[in-house]
């Protein structure tokens, strides 16, 4: 009897052992599959909320104009970035930080050099919204050429905007500054001898209120007097974005750049009160490469001092009509 129950006591102790062993088995095998699936999820997930902040977070890039640095955009660039956009201000060469001499820089994709390798450098996949004031226009225009699919949206403030750049006497009409009629209003350094043509130019402190800031305020007038730098007055007038039509390959490689220039979407941003880049200038130029959507700021010629709430606004809104056209 003793040993009868012995032997059904160790049975059953056997039979719990082998479904403890069969369940945790079966448990472990469960708990993998699951943590499989979550860890997938958990990946998946990611992926998405990645894709979504690409395209939640646009990236804006400014170029300043002449004499100017990647410090006239801070306003600007403040208000851009607690709207939860990334923002680029770039320093052209002898502009802002860089430490290049002015009356060195006596080309034009030399004096754009900074910003083409910026742009270079983004990853393939990724799109900038490429703003450019004044003379910048030019760069932006020139980035356009050489990094078409790099660029969502090109954004001109009071810029010159000329599908060929300063090619022409027209070009000059329309693009450049002609303050003539204020008197000797720069200030001009001849870095290849006093008998060749200036290679930098400053418009004068006594002219800053009248002509660049006449609606700026003090604090930011006062800034722009201790930052401005002589602009490389040559090398922006050497801006041509055509290639030589010398040769036939030439001729073809010029259409190719043409069309490709024409894909990128522009938007242009008037400066109504402008004393430099008069308005009949602007219309002008808008009149002769039309850019999709023209804007209307009540500013002088710097509306990131004068007027960068109502700037602000109208960048976003210019990104996000940008961005629904890619999707449509």
């Amino acid at each position: 009897m003793m040993r009868r129950r012995q032997e059904e006591a160790a049975g059953v102790q056997q039979q719990e052992e082998e479904e403890e062993e069969s369940v945790g088995w079966c448990s472990d095998d469960t708990m993998t599959g699951r943590r499989q699936e979550e860890a997938a999820g958990v990946v998946q997930q990611q992926e998405e909320e990645e894709e979504e902040e690409k395209k939640k977070y646009d990236h804006f890039v400014m170029v300043h104009g002449i004499g100017g640095g990647g410090w006239c955009w801070y306003k600007v660039r403040c208000m851009l970035e607690k709207s939860g956009c990334r923002v680029s201000c770039v320093d052209l060469k002898s502009s802002g930080i860089d430490p290049s001499r002015p009356d060195c820089v006596l080309s034009f994709s030399d004096y754009n050099q900074p910003l083409l390798h910026f742009i270079s450098a983004l990853p393939q996949h990724q799109q900038v919204i490429l703003v450019g004031h004044s003379a910048g226009g030019l760069s932006v225009t020139e980035a356009t050429y050489k990094f078409p699919h790099k660029i969502r949206l090109a954004v001109y403030v009071g810029a010159t905007m000329l599908r060929s750049g300063l090619s022409t006497p027209q070009d000059l009409t329309d693009g450049a500054p002609d303050l003539s009629e204020h008197g000797d209003v720069y200030e001009l350094g001849y870095g290849l001898g006093a008998d060749r043509p200036p290679t930098s130019a400053i418009v004068k402190k006594e002219f800053h209120r009248k002509l660049i800031y006449g609606m700026s305020p003090q604090e930011d007038l006062t800034l722009a007097g201790m930052l401005l730098r002589p602009g490389p007055v040559l090398a922006i007038r050497s801006a041509r974005f055509r290639t030589s039509k010398e040769e036939e390959e030439e001729e073809e490689k010029e259409e190719e750049e043409e069309a490709e220039v024409d894909t990128v979407p522009r938007v242009y941003i008037k400066t109504s009160n402008d004393m430099v880049l008069k308005p009949e200038q602007q219309d002008a130029m808008i009149r002769r490469w039309p850019p999709s959507r023209v804007y209307v700021l009540e500013s002088d010629h710097s509306p990131f001092f004068s007027s960068p709430n109502h700037l602000s606004r109208i960048l976003l809104q210019a990104a996000a009509a940008a961005a629904a056209a890619s999707l449509s």
